[in-house]
């Protein structure tokens, strides 16, 4: 029998697109709140965030010490997104590491750093070696990467740089600078 005919469809189920959309939402509101991004030598909020499938990123993760999510304030992206916004806000400003939620919303406590993927890992291995843009940190990088990995949906990424939000799937991606988040609603981007 082909396994492939019981697979689930992440990338396409109608509540990860969401909790995707959730994120991405959320990303781009601490962008826009911070209205420092001009100054010289100031780092802005930066967060890393992965959306997984099964239990356990530990096979390619590695727990980032004392940087962890406040789960007793919000443990569900979706649940009280007004909630999460405040709680990833607070997390971008203060702590550094990758945040880590399942397919169905709900956000791991420990915050991780991802190893890079080495040759030979995955099924595609040469697609690891392109990709890359100019702009790229190492956190976007790093997304970029981890996006590639089968148990990943996606990745998504504030830049502490420059407020850039970016969405990661398969090792592709879509960037979105600041001026051109939140479309419509980013007055200031259309002025």
């Amino acid at each position: 029998m082909d396994d492939s005919a019981l697979r689930i469809e992440y990338e396409t189920h109608d509540g990860v697109r969401e909790l995707i959309d959730c994120l991405v939402h959320s990303l781009e509101g601490i962008s826009l709140d911070f209205d420092r991004w001009d100054e010289q030598y100031v780092k802005g909020p930066g967060l890393y965030v992965a959306v997984v499938t099964g239990p356990s990123v530990a096979d390619f993760a590695d727990p980032m010490g004392d940087n962890t999510w406040p789960t007793d304030r919000c443990r569900d992206v979706c649940l009280d997104l007004d909630t999460f916004f405040e709680a990833a806000r607070e997390v971008a400003m203060t702590r550094d590491g990758a945040l880590v939620v399942s397919v169905d919303g709900v956000v791991q406590d420990q915050m991780v750093r991802f190893r890079d993927v080495v040759p030979g890992e995955l099924e595609n291995s040469e697609e690891t070696d392109s990709g890359y843009e100019d702009w790229m940190g190492s956190r976007h990088m790093s997304a970029l990467d981890t996006s590639r990995r089968p148990n990943v949906i996606s990745t998504v990424t504030l830049s502490e740089e420059t407020g850039r939000v970016t969405i990661f799937q398969r090792g592709s991606f879509q960037t979105f600078e600041r001026s051109e988040l939140g479309g419509q609603w980013n007055v200031a981007g259309y002025e």
